[in-house]
This record gives structure tokens, C-alpha cells and sequence, in this order.
């Protein structure tokens, strides 16, 4: 890298130049895993160990390791809990059928992770580095790696602000932090098609905002919106833009396709949604299969329209969570749009298919997607 005369950068640059080594402190306690792969939910187990790393302002990224998994002593002001300086991330790993534990284009989280930490004021990583980190864990714990259909093991990377001072500015200490839970399927759905609430009235971000970004604060102003059509029976909210209520945007937690009279649409990235690496997969494999795919501005009427006149054949929501979420319905106001006879749609199903052999190594990768994490 070149150092631009930047002390701050320069301790970067030197501290993660030395860390080629991750200490490790295995626990003495290990935790019963789950037995039942059907029954693991989403985020309601975590392994036995975590990776921690400091920053500190004059001495950078320092002190990375590895130790059992456990609470975190904080200040009652730092602040992350007073003012939101919080990122994360969310990946993957998978036992291919010979046994090797794999990742899903790490890279493409840790560039993101820094996207996220250039808004949020928070020093880079190194990304190179992150990734290597997250498979030294992931290997400890591969244990932990579910072997049922649908399963995998969730890496959630994320940093928070841990200065113990009430007042608004930039932290100059930060908390690196990973850990891993055993996780089944996103949605209590599966691959079945969802149902999702079309948010009129309530507003999660604008261009200029932190929509493009994984932050705590994007998923704190999508809950009372999560909450009312929770109450009416559907799973999760699909939100339009923030400024003329009337262009689709992405569901809380995934990107969104519409395939509408054989070409596939999906919102441009304008700022104010999140770049999704499923999203970015899907995109490259849909057109290297030859589908015509179309980042643009889309408008819910012209979605309603087209389920009228017969030509919205299928919607499908991506995701590292779901993966791939078909949608069945889509509530608009009073109206009740059912599409693809609420089934999942060929699109859909082929995406899945594919992302997900390719991912648990079923099936071949052209793309070099996959990562050994040995």
C-alpha cells in the first residue's frame, strides 16, 4: 500500500503487517451443539469461540485474537449504546460433501465492511486480513457446522465504539468483533414463497443517508414498520424510496428482483439500498445464462400494473440469510397481490439451485466464488 504521509495510516499499515499470527485461547467450557439441525432457527445458537481486535486512535488495529465466546465488558457510556457508531456484516461457511469447509466471496463482505466504515467514521481494515482472521476462526469452530439441508454456519463480523464519553463525534477506540451461530432457514417459510407488506407511510432511509451501508441504525428504523405487518400476517416489509414514496426499494433484509414480460428488473443502487452480495451473484449468474437483467429505477404501479395485465411473472427476494426468498404476494394498500399463483417461480428456483450447490460444493464454480477456509 501507499503510505500518503498519513501517521495514522502508516500504524495501520505497520500494525497489520505483523499480524500473521493469531493468538488462540481455546475454552475450557465447551457448549453442547445442537442436535437437531430442523430446529436451529436463525441466530439462537453461537460456538464456542470469538475473534476480538482493538483500535485504539495513535496505535491503530492492534492486539487481534481468538477466545472463547462470552459477554463483553462495556462502559455504560460507550458510544455505540449513546450514538449508534455500529457496523456489521453477515457471511456464510459450508461443509462441501468431502468434507472441506468453505467461504462465499469473503472479499466481497470485507470491501463492504469498509464502505460501512468509511460512513460511519471508523478507521478501515485490513480486508485481506479480516478474511484470513474469520477462517482461523471458522476453522476452530468448524465443528459447529450444521449438516442438514438449508443449514450453514452465520459469520457475523461487526465494530462498535466503545469510548466511554456521552457526546457526538467520531470514537478513537473501536472493538473488532466475529462470531458464528449455527443457522437454518431465514425465513419459517424456507424456499416456500413470503408474503410481504408493501410500507406506505413509514420511511428507512434516503440517498445521502446510511441506506447503502450495514449499520444498526438502518434495522432499528424498519421495525415499526416490521412490527405492523407482522400484525398482519406477513413476513417482512417491502419499502419504497424515501422522498416520493413510489419507487420500490428493497425488503428489510433482502434485495428484490420482478421479472416482468421476460425481463428481469431490479432497483439501481442509488445510495439508499443496500449493495447485496447475493445480489451481485445473482446478477452475474442470470446473465451469463443470457436473461436480459435491468438495474433501474422501478415504481410500484408499474409492478401492480403488470400483475394485472398478466406479465409480472415472478418476484423473489436475495440475501445471505435466505439466499433466495420467492415472494407470493405482495400486499399494496387493500389489495392483495398474488403472483405466480403464489408459488416459487423457475427464475427463483434455478438461483437457488445453483447459489446453493455451488456454495455447500455440489456443483462446480466457474466464477472462483468459493474460498477454502484451509
Amino acid at each position: 500500500r501507499t503510505i500518503m504521509g498519513n501517521s495514522k495510516a502508516y500504524i495501520f499499515i505497520r500494525k497489520c503487517s505483523i499480524m500473521a499470527s493469531i493468538p488462540v485461547q481455546k475454552t475450557m467450557a465447551p457448549k453442547a451443539k445442537p442436535t437437531d439441525s430442523t430446529k436451529l432457527g436463525f441466530g439462537n445458537f453461537f460456538t464456542d469461540h470469538m475473534f476480538l481486535m482493538n483500535y485504539d486512535e495513535g496505535e491503530g488495529w492492534h492486539n487481534p485474537r481468538i477466545v472463547p465466546y462470552g459477554n463483553l465488558s462495556l462502559d455504560p457510556a460507550a458510544m455505540c449504546l449513546h450514538y449508534g457508531q455500529e457496523v456489521f456484516e453477515g457471511m456464510k461457511a459450508y461443509r462441501t460433501p468431502e468434507g472441506k469447509v468453505v467461504l462465499f466471496r469473503p472479499d466481497k463482505n470485507m470491501a463492504r465492511l469498509n464502505l460501512s466504515n468509511d460512513r460511519l467514521c471508523i478507521p478501515p481494515i485490513d480486508e485481506a486480513f479480516a478474511v484470513e482472521a474469520v477462517k482461523q476462526l471458522v476453522a476452530l469452530d468448524q465443528d459447529w457446522i450444521p449438516s442438514g439441508e438449508g443449514t450453514a454456519l452465520y459469520i457475523r463480523p461487526f465494530i462498535i465504539a466503545v469510548d466511554p464519553h456521552v457526546g457526538v463525534h467520531p470514537a478513537h477506540h473501536l472493538l473488532f468483533i466475529v462470531i458464528l451461530s449455527p443457522v437454518g432457514a431465514y425465513y419459517p417459510e424456507g424456499i416456500n414463497p413470503v408474503r410481504i407488506y408493501v410500507e406506505r407511510k413509514y420511511v428507512r432511509a434516503v440517498r445521502g443517508g446510511m441506506g447503502f451501508v450495514k449499520t444498526a441504525g438502518n434495522y432499528a428504523a424498519s421495525l415499526k414498520a416490521q412490527d405492523v405487518a407482522e400484525a398482519e400476517g406477513y413476513t417482512q416489509v417491502l419499502w419504497l424510496d424515501g422522498v416520493e414514496r413510489k419507487y420500490i426499494e428493497e425488503v428489510g433484509t433482502m434485495n428484490v428482483f420482478f421479472k416482468i414480460g421476460g425481463e428481469i428488473i431490479t432497483p439501481e443502487l442509488q445510495g439508499s439500498i443496500l449493495g447485496g452480495i447475493t445480489r451481485m451473484s445473482c446478477i452475474e449468474l442470470l446473465r451469463s445464462w443470457g436473461y436480459t437483467v435491468t438495474e433501474r429505477r422501478l415504481a410500484l404501479d408499474e409492478v401492480v400494473a403488470a400483475a394485472k395485465n398478466g406479465t409480472l411473472d415472478e418476484a423473489f427476494g436475495t440475501g445471505t440469510a435466505a439466499v433466495i426468498s420467492p415472494i407470493g404476494e405482495l400486499k399494496v394498500d387493500d389489495d392483495k397481490i398474488v403472483i405466480n399463483h403464489g408459488e416459487i417461480g423457475e427464475v427463483a428456483q434455478r438461483l437457488y439451485t445453483t447459489l446453493t450447490d455451488i456454495q455447500n460444493g455440489r456443483a462446480a464454480d466457474p466464477f472462483g466464488w468459493v474460498v477454502p477456509v484451509e
